[in-house]
């Protein structure tokens, strides 16, 4: 059958050859010209129109990672890739300069994450710039009722995390791609349409229709390019226009918070991520490298704009009292040693004998202030026939844990896994039966952490004191039940699929 194929392809190709001859002889326009590509060879053209293999629509971190991870994977790397994003810093070759002060715009990758970056050869250009590595991490609540203090050595590790700017995390997976002889091609645009082959059309914003060719999705920009792929990936945020195009819906709601973000600056280096729950949302202090560290403080909308608008002197005092002894007494080591209900227990960890400690006093802000609204959302659906979601464009949680992106690019890394499977078997990497495995994957291990971010969520949001009791309960169960706290760090590290006692 193989050896048929091929020669009813080579005869067909030598039909193609004639009649181009002829239509150059005779001046007239092939109106049945098609891409003679095989596939994942280099893009060809349909009726004048790229075809590729994947279009990514969302160039950012997540999509940068999957296609790093294509590029870098020996099964995937011949694929033909297009990248869709209007972000100039793509086309553009941006340098981050090492005196350049901290954006406030940082992530804090767990070790899963820095595995999926060394294994693309992304984090040396990490390590070339400004990083923290922290080891050790301190939770605590405000009533002064309970605390919990996290270490790498719990569970064998030498670190718990680190916290990288977005802007060189971007760059480190860009220039991954750019050192690889990966077939890419960059479109500095916006998606505005986009049609299936399983369906008549898809109405762009405009409200003009386009039709699908054969067996591929067809892509339409802002800019009147268009082109065809085999698989489109919405890795475009979480207003996701690859999402509501295809009118995938989506179950969430909005959090009555907002987020402030900003550096600042102590006197000392910081090591440890600090991260204190408040009446109004938790506030976090996390090291991003010298004497710098990052806040990440949710509270009510209304405060978010009083914090905001601030003097510098006056929302410094404010972010100390927030991490000192305001709100509440600091927790007290002592009281929960001895004559406590956890005192049966014989702690084998070495945390469980560390004390409350007092996070590193800021001394000025070094960046602006950034606010935006927080909420939860996820899509009913991550993938359909030439369609597949990944990032923010499937889910958005809370930042409280710092989990958001680490869930993305666990996205991309499944994903590139499933596209190799299906290239390794000559499959249609479009197929919705290989993408729904991609899904099955994915969607559990993101439900399962939107649910418990949710619960911290809501469960920090009451000043009850019932329920400031079981919080000191849950607090000083993590901190001296040692398997328990194995278990937590685990799954917080993305080296555990499912959380606590599976």
């Amino acid at each position: 059958r193989l050896s048929v194929g091929r020669r009813i392809a080579s005869n067909i190709c030598g039909v193609r050859s004639v009649h181009r001859t002829l239509c150059s002889i005779t001046g007239v326009k092939n109106p049945d010209l098609v891409s003679e590509k095989e596939p994942f060879d280099k893009p060809g053209l349909t009726d004048d129109i790229p075809q590729y293999d994947i279009a990514i629509v969302g160039g950012g971190m997540v999509g940068m990672a999957l296609a790093c991870s294509l590029a870098t994977m020996p099964l995937t790397k011949q694929l033909s890739v297009a990248i869709i994003d209007s972000n100039p810093a793509l086309v553009n070759n941006f340098h981050i300069k090492k005196e350049d002060p901290p954006d406030p715009r940082v992530s804090t990758v767990t070790p899963a994450t820095i595995s999926f970056f060394k294994d693309m050869g992304a984090w040396e250009f990490v390590q070339q710039h400004r990083h923290a590595y922290f080891d050790k991490m301190q939770v605590w609540d405000y009533t002064g009722l309970g605390y919990t203090r996290y270490n790498a050595r719990d569970v064998d590790a030498d670190v718990l995390g680190c916290v990288v700017e977005n802007k060189v995390l971007h760059k480190s997976l860009l220039s991954c791609v750019q050192n690889t002889d990966f077939q890419k091609t960059i479109y500095s645009s916006r998606l505005s349409a986009v049609t299936f082959p399983t369906r008549s059309s898809v109405t762009s914003s405009s409200g003009t229709s386009s039709s699908a060719s054969g067996s591929s999705a067809r892509l339409e920009l802002d800019n009147g390019n268009s082109m065809y792929a085999k698989l489109v990936v919405g890795a475009d945020g979480s207003k996701s226009s690859v999402r509501e195009l295809a009118r995938i819906q989506t179950t969430g709601w909005k959090y009555s918070q907002s987020a402030i973000i900003c550096t600042v600056e102590h006197a000392v280096e910081n090591f440890c991520a600090w991260q204190r729950f408040l009446p109004n949302g938790p506030i976090a202090l996390l090291p991003i490298g010298e004497n710098f560290s990052n806040i990440v403080w949710s509270m009510d909308p209304k405060e978010s704009v009083d914090r905001n608008s601030m003097s510098e002197d006056d929302f410094v005092n404010a972010v100390n009292d927030a991490l000192d002894s305001g709100y509440g007494p600091h927790p007290q080591s002592k009281s929960f040693e001895g004559g406590n209900i956890f005192s049966w227990l014989k702690p084998d960890g070495i945390s469980t004998h560390e004390g409350f400690e007092v996070p590193p006093k800021v001394l000025k802000l070094a960046s602006q202030r950034l606010a935006f609204p927080l909420s939860l959302m996820h899509a009913n659906s991550y993938a359909s026939k030439r369609l597949v979601l990944i990032g923010d464009a499937a889910h958005t949680v809370h930042p409280l844990a710092g989990q958001g992106v680490n869930m993305g690019f666990a996205d991309a890394c499944s994903l590139s896994k499933v596209i190799a499977e299906g290239v390794a078997v000559g499959s249609d990497i479009g197929e919705v039966t290989l993408l729904k495995r991609y899904e099955s994957e994915r969607k559990a291990a993101n439900i399962t952490m939107m649910a418990i971010l949710d619960g911290f969520q809501k469960a920090y949001s009451i000043d009850f004191m019932p329920i400031n009791v079981l919080r000191a309960l849950a607090f000083n169960g993590a901190q001296y039940i040692s398997p328990l706290k194995r278990k937590i760090i685990s799954y917080a590290s993305g080296n555990q699929l499912l959380p606590l006692f599976t």
